[in-house]
């Protein structure tokens, strides 16, 4: 899935990967805000795990069963159970914001991702890192609003997401000590899956013939829009490319007026907001050392 690390740098390469990963990411956010308003949340989670584990399976032929065993069974359940937990919080704050806003909500993950792996992995922050945060965490307050009527549920669920990507985030750091990076990602799917499964069997709803369409499309988005992702991470350092992964809330505002047809301007607290957000990410990738693999 990506070039031998000792390959060197390449960042105009790594950036058009990052940038088209980014473009996938906002198509997958269209096709799970189509989905749903017709399914609940649960089918519409369900249905992106179920064709994500398909869209894997040339990569799971090719490793066989030698290469899918493991010991590290607590840790992929811990990596798996809140990467879901923050897909079914995604994709809820999908449906109910502004496709834009939703993603850049849950790209605040960078915020988060230092301060978990202090208290689980006991990494230490660097002092620089700390200026980033609180710029990037004076920026969700701003977009965020409490206190004066505009505090919504969504946004809350919203910024769950990020939090609980951020856990699973440290929770791939952790596996990429003893697992394959293919690995772990056949044993996020593989769990998320099963366990988004189990609702579903209370409360199965069929979806309408046209619908089949879109939700293969999301599975099959959401893993293409991976496999660029780890592609970009190993052309170069993490801190020079991964900032390009916030052209996604771009893509996600323009999909959003094209599809959507919402030729209004967010309002100048939400613009104020997201520009903090996104340059105390940006800072954090640059400011943390030597990151963590991207999250899958």
């Amino acid at each position: 899935m990506a070039p031998p690390n000792d390959a060197p740098d390449d960042l105009p390469r790594a950036a058009l990967l990052m940038v088209t990963s980014a473009l996938l990411f906002a198509a997958m956010g269209v096709m799970v805000k189509v989905a749903a308003t017709h399914l609940p949340n649960t089918m519409v989670v369900f249905s992106r795990n179920l064709f994500g584990l398909m869209a894997l399976l040339p990569w799971i032929v090719r490793l066989g069963w030698h290469g899918l065993r493991t010991r590290a069974w607590r840790e992929h359940a811990v990596r798996g159970l809140a990467g879901l937990a923050a897909m079914y919080c995604f994709f809820y704050a999908i449906a109910h914001l502004q496709l834009a806003e939703a993603v850049l909500l849950n790209y605040s993950l960078p915020l988060f991702t230092p301060i978990i792996a202090g208290l689980w992995l006991h990494e230490k922050v660097p002092a620089r890192l700390w200026r980033a945060l609180a710029l990037g965490f004076v920026g969700l307050l701003i977009i965020l609003r409490p206190g004066v009527g505009l505090f919504r549920p969504a946004a809350l669920v919203g910024l769950a997401a990020a939090v609980l990507c951020a856990l699973a985030q440290v929770g791939v750091r952790r596996l990429t000590r003893t697992e394959p990076i293919i690995r772990i990602v056949f044993y996020f799917a593989l769990i998320s899956t099963v366990v988004s499964g189990l609702p579903v069997l209370r409360s199965w709803t069929t979806p309408e013939r046209g619908l089949w369409p879109v939700l293969v499309a999301l599975g099959v988005l959401a893993t293409l829009g991976q496999i660029f992702l780890t592609r970009a991470y190993a052309q170069a350092p993490a801190a020079q490319v991964g900032p390009f992964i916030y052209t996604t809330v771009v893509f996600a505002g323009l999909l959003d007026w094209l599809i959507w047809g919402r030729r209004a301007l967010p309002d100048p607290a939400f613009m104020v907001g997201a520009v903090l957000v996104c340059a105390a990410g940006i800072l954090a990738l640059r400011s943390a050392g030597p990151p963590a693999p991207p999250p899958v």
